[in-house]
């Protein structure tokens, strides 16, 4: 089979067949339906870094115990999307929290995760992108969100670790791009 290289491939040819018919515009001036309305929920949009070495080791850090989510729990180098697009969204946090340098064109989505934390919390939908090439290497910028920055084994990942960040970092090293977690049976 020869391939078009005018047709999409990977994401974009899912998104042209329809598969993001279901995704959600967010806008600012959006309220939640009043009792008994809709049962549409707005998923949050957040974007993570998958950063390997030619070791295989991959980039977390542990957050602060005074963060509101995850304190003292290894994660993604990660952030939500500020009027952006979400691989600009990586690249602005991959600098301001770490002072990485990436380049968009060298950054590929390598999983989705769509998640619940709870019945009723707001749904979050994490994508989460590698980066084939960086420049610098990690540094504390944002201390009051991350206590340090590790290079750490993906088979043997350090304790404890956001839920969600070991599925997907599992199903990465299986080759499997979505993954969900929290929602009723």
């Amino acid at each position: 089979m020869t391939e078009n290289p005018e047709e999409p491939r990977g994401n974009a040819a899912l998104l042209a067949n329809g598969a993001g018919q279901h995704l959600l515009r967010l806008r600012d001036d959006h309220k939640p339906p009043a009792a008994g309305g809709s049962r549409v929920r707005l998923n949050v949009l957040g974007v993570h870094l998958y950063l390997e070495r030619e070791d295989g080791r991959i980039l977390l850090g542990l957050r602060h115990p005074d963060v509101a989510f995850a304190g003292r729990h290894y994660h993604f180098l990660a952030g939500h999307c500020e009027s952006e697009g979400a691989v600009a969204c990586l690249v602005r946090e991959a600098e301001e929290e770490a002072g990485l340098t990436i380049d968009p064109g060298d950054v590929e989505l390598v999983h989705t995760v769509h998640m619940v934390d709870e019945d009723g919390d707001q749904p979050r939908i994490g994508l989460v992108f590698r980066a084939r090439t960086w420049a610098g290497e990690p540094q504390l910028r944002e201390p009051d969100k991350c206590l340090e920055w590790v290079w750490a084994d993906p088979a043997q990942l350090p304790e404890p670790v956001v839920a969600y960040t070991r599925t997907a970092i599992e199903a990465i090293g299986r080759g499997v791009p979505y993954s969900e977690l929290g929602w009723p049976a």
